[in-house]
């Protein structure tokens, strides 16, 4: 993604809390018809479109001049502690996605079959008054090694569609299940809180039967009767983690019977490791110190500097660097900014999308970009107007 791109969506994060992962302008091509194939209702006309898409990533859908929202989106079954769980989940949902649904001939379209009253049924414990809780009945104990916890947090629907003609028709579906390795808790209303530690085996043994469940409720439904399912499982980090969770396997289904797992070997690292972690790699590791001490030895007047990477097994995918400063004068920050790209492009690991944000404790002040092909960084300044 070029940095325009990138800047763009930035700004309307932090300006509106809510951003269209990767989009572009819209497609000047409208799609009219007499019948809706996104709800199968009928309708005098329904206008589509679709946003651009760059490089890489999905186009999404504009119906009747409004881009199209998930019905379901943000519910969990309890609070979430964590909001980098939430972000990695989401877009790492979609990373799994184009390994099955291809970006140059899908179109993506947030989650439209699943309400929002039938997911939060399934996101609660199964009880007399709701059969159909995918998380246990509550046992009444409160000790955290008898009690049951809450394993399912949430789950996440995302449709792929195809142009059909003058429509768009549903030609496959992921659904996310994001799982807790601890499960927070109180004994008593208000009271202090407790938790469940969840081991890995619990998590895959869990997730098998409802990934089966999930898979069998969906095939009941005429718009996934005969469409890809992919269940992927997601493993959520604690609240105390300074990074979210990550990804541990997919099914990809064509059938009612869950297909074999394909296992996942993606790890998050905070950048510089703390003396009781180790890095992937430790020529990164190595790369990001000398980089931060390169920059905090010109430039005293930092806050910190930290950085988050993924990793799939011990190849970097991704790093986003994060640089809080205590400047304010616009031309000490074109300065900087300029001094962490030569810093940035002789240190930090080549071949691999990096971002650094610039930041006060108000404001963000700089950005940079290079995706994995790119050699330089490309930047930009915010000015005061």
């Amino acid at each position: 993604m070029n940095v325009t791109k990138k800047l763009s969506l930035l700004v309307a994060t932090l300006v509106m809390g809510v951003g269209l992962t990767a989009c572009g302008s819209l497609d000047n091509s409208s799609m009219q018809s007499s019948t809706n194939n996104v709800t199968g209702k009928k309708n005098k006309k329904n206008n589509y479109q679709t946003t651009g898409s760059a490089s890489g990533s999905y186009a999404g859908v504009i119906k009747n001049g409004k881009y199209v929202t998930s019905k379901s989106r943000g519910l969990t079954a309890d609070q979430n502690g964590n909001v980098n769980n939430t972000k990695s989940f989401e877009s790492g949902l979609q990373d799994i996605s184009k390994k099955i649904f291809p970006t140059s001939q899908y179109v993506f379209q947030e989650g439209q079959y699943l309400s929002s009253d039938t997911v939060q049924n399934w996101l609660d414990r199964e009880s007399k008054s709701n059969p159909e809780g995918l998380n246990p009945k509550d046992n009444g104990s409160k000790d955290p090694d008898k009690r049951n916890p809450i394993y399912l947090q949430a789950l996440e629907e995302q449709d792929y569609m195809e142009k059909s003609g003058t429509s768009l028709k549903l030609k496959g579906v992921t659904i996310g299940l994001a799982m807790n390795s601890v499960d927070y808790y109180q004994k008593e209303q208000y009271g202090a809180q407790y938790e469940t530690k969840i081991s890995d085996a619990e998590i895959k043994a869990k997730s098998q039967e409802i990934a089966q469940k999930v898979l069998e409720r969906l095939r009941k439904k005429s718009e996934f009767k005969n469409v890809p399912i992919v269940i992927a499982v997601y493993k959520q980090a604690s609240n105390d983690s300074l990074v979210g969770g990550t990804f541990m396997r997919y099914s990809s289904n064509s059938g009612e019977k869950l297909a074999k797992w394909k296992d996942l070997d993606y790890k998050n690292v905070v950048y510089p490791i703390s003396d009781t972690e180790t890095s992937p790699n430790s020529n990164d590791s190595s790369a990001f110190d000398n980089f931060k001490t390169q920059v905090e030895s010109f430039f005293p007047n930092l806050s910190g500097i930290t950085a988050k990477a993924r990793y799939d097994g011990k190849s970097m995918e991704g790093m986003s660097v994060s640089i809080t400063t205590q400047f304010y004068s616009e031309t000490e920050i074109n300065s900087f900014t300029q001094f962490v790209s030569t810093q940035a492009e002789k240190y930090l690991p080549s071949g691999v999308n990096i971002d650094i944000t610039i930041k006060s404790t108000d404001e963000v002040q700089s950005f940079l970009s290079r995706s994995a092909k790119e050699k330089t960084f490309s930047s930009h300044v915010f000015s005061s107007y």
